[in-house]
Parts: structure tokens; C-alpha cells; sequence
């Protein structure tokens, strides 16, 4: 009981593999990406500040660090699958904030409870820290889907995770959104080595027509795509 009890449950977060099913060159942990994903967002913030935003960086650290805690009751859901449709979203989202919630009923301090309930509940919301954490997600999912595919990665989910996560995050209308994808993603694809993928032109038409794909653009449709962006 106690916090020693929330301590020692992030060891399961080392042991959830994320894409889970998939043949992987290198796998990832849940722990390893949220690590990521607060590097990512520090860095996002620092360009929002220089934009002349107003970072609550308290926030920021808390939901960037904490938001993929509730994978340790319900794992790790492929993207596809939690997205499949808004109500199955909705729905995993509903048992994954009870099994938290339960779990610190359960276990946390009286005095800590409060501040464990705002630390590890939802933190994709529409402020700009929350904004923040979602680019900073998506960006770890394309980095991970990008590793996959220039090592010559011939599972076709890697590709839609990857135009899908561009997708998503070119739809989000912040000053860090532009320099990611006028600064960054330009040199990432351009350290593209050689891969039986097109890498870049899977990145062009994500970024060219992506509005009106996202969602829609499931494993089928990834599949015939995928035959058009490998070379034969």
C-alpha cells in the first residue's frame, strides 16, 4: 500500500512493448517512450516560448511524463485499433481512466490522492500543453515508424503509423508544428539510407493531402499503398 506501491508499478511500464504483434528491428517500451516524449515536448515548448507562448511547465512535465500510465492495466492498443471508431475510443479510454482511478483510491495516500488524480488523468486537452503532448506522442511514433522502415521493415503497418502520425500532427496548428515539419522532418528524410520504401514521397503526400485522410486510412488501405511506395 502507498506510494511505494505506484513506485514500484512503473517497472511494468519497461516490460509493455509497444506495437505489440509486429516483427520489430528494435522494440520499444512503454517507458522508453514516455522518456521520449518529454524530451520531445521540452524542446517543443522551447520553440513555442520563443513564439511568445506562456508554457505551464509544471503541467507539461506532469502529463508528458505520466500520460501513458494507464497502459499498465489495459497495455498497449495498437493506434489503429483504439481509433477503429469513436465510440471503441471512447470506451477504452473510459476503462483505462477507471482502472486508474480505482488504483489510487486504492493505494495512494489520502493527503496525495488529489494531486495523483490530476497527474495521471487525460492530458490531450486543448491547451497548448496538451497540444504539446500530443504533437510530442505522434513525433515518437513517426520516429519509431521511420527507424522501422529505413532498416527495411516490410511490415506494412509501419508505413500507415507513419503517415498517419504525420498526419495528425500537421493538423495541429502550432509554432512548433511548422519548425518540426519545415526543419526537422526535412533533415529526417533526408538521412533516409537506402530501404525498399519511399520514404519520401510517403512523407510528401502525407503532408500534401493528409487533411482529408486522416482516419479513414486504415490496414487495408496501408496495404495497397504500402505496394505503391516499395520499390520492386
Amino acid at each position: 500500500m502507498g506510494i511505494h506501491t505506484y513506485f514500484r508499478s512503473l517497472n511494468e511500464l519497461e516490460r509493455i512493448i509497444r506495437c505489440p504483434g509486429k516483427f520489430k528491428f528494435e522494440e520499444h517500451s512503454v517507458a522508453a517512450h514516455s522518456w521520449k516524449v518529454v524530451q520531445y515536448a521540452k524542446t517543443l515548448a522551447d520553440i513555442e516560448e520563443k513564439n511568445g507562448a506562456i508554457i505551464n511547465w509544471k503541467k507539461l512535465y506532469e502529463i508528458t511524463s505520466s500520460h501513458d500510465y494507464g497502459e499498465i492495466f489495459i497495455g498497449d492498443i495498437k493506434t489503429p485499433v483504439k481509433h477503429a471508431s469513436h465510440e471503441l475510443r471512447l470506451l477504452i479510454q473510459q476503462v483505462e481512466e477507471g482502472m486508474v482511478y480505482n488504483f489510487i483510491e486504492e493505494h495512494i495516500p489520502i493527503e496525495f490522492k488529489e494531486t495523483f488524480h490530476k497527474q495521471l488523468q487525460e492530458g490531450k486537452d486543448g491547451s497548448i500543453e496538451g497540444l504539446i503532448l500530443e504533437v510530442a506522442d505522434k513525433m515518437d511514433q513517426v520516429y519509431e515508424a521511420f527507424a522501422e522502415i529505413q532498416k527495411g521493415n516490410t511490415e506494412k503497418e509501419f508505413v500507415t503509423m507513419y503517415r498517419n502520425a504525420l498526419i495528425k500532427i500537421k493538423n495541429i496548428h502550432l509554432f512548433c508544428v511548422d519548425y518540426f515539419l519545415t526543419k526537422i522532418l526535412p533533415d529526417m528524410v533526408n538521412d533516409e539510407m537506402a530501404s525498399r520504401v519511399d520514404i519520401k514521397r510517403i512523407t510528401e503526400e502525407a503532408l500534401a493531402d493528409g487533411q482529408n485522410e486522416e482516419g479513414r486510412m486504415g490496414h487495408t488501405a496501408g496495404k495497397s499503398m504500402f505496394d505503391q511506395w516499395t520499390s520492386h
